[in-house]
């Protein structure tokens, strides 16, 4: 994973054929976690795996603006951000007003990690994920790299490099933290 790490700091300072070279590192990964978020949606889908995964790595080695990754881990949470914002965007296309959406919230005890299958769903959980983010980024990228990834919970621990008592601390919080927002309860967690 070294090469990883060296890879990433050749693409920050611009070397255009660095982004070449990390695909075939990082693709099956990036792969399994796509597979394993998506196999939740429904048979038929339009998104697949693969073009979740092409679609993220392209917003995430664009050479038209330069990123900045620390590590390995830090990648992989750009992975996680990009994947989020793509379902977030399919979700947001599938539920327009045009396609018929109503707008209800999900049910957060039944679509922890996420399983919904429904885009307003998406769209009602992303919603309070970035009220949880300007609160509390760490606790909000664990949600995402659960929900958004399907990363496991030991998976995300080591990803954000912390604790697994830590994450589960965290993931307690952010639960109840998203549940309050989905429903409307003034009162803190």
């Amino acid at each position: 994973m070294a090469d990883v790490t060296q890879i990433l700091s050749r693409i920050e300072s611009g070397d255009p054929t660095a982004s070449d070279e990390l695909l075939p590192l990082v693709y099956d990964e990036l792969r399994k976690l796509a597979a394993a978020r998506l196999s939740a949606e429904k048979p038929g889908q339009a998104l697949q795996a693969t073009a979740l995964v092409h679609d993220a790595y392209i917003r995430l080695v664009d050479v038209d603006r330069i990123k900045c990754w620390d590590s390995r881990a830090h990648f992989f949470a750009a992975a996680a951000e990009a994947m989020r914002r793509i379902l977030v965007e399919n979700a947001r296309r599938k539920a327009s007003l045009k396609r018929g959406a109503n707008g209800r919230r999900v049910d957060l005890d039944n679509a922890m990690p996420l399983q919904a299958q429904r885009p307003e769903d998406i769209l009602s959980l992303n919603d309070a994920l970035d009220v949880l983010a300007a609160e509390d980024p760490v606790k909000a990228e664990l949600v995402k790299l659960r929900c958004f990834v399907g990363m496991s919970h030991q998976e995300a621990a080591a990803t954000l490099g912390i604790s697994r008592p830590t994450a589960d601390r965290y993931w307690a919080y952010a639960k109840a933290r998203l549940y309050c927002e989905l429903f409307g309860s003034d009162d803190e967690p």
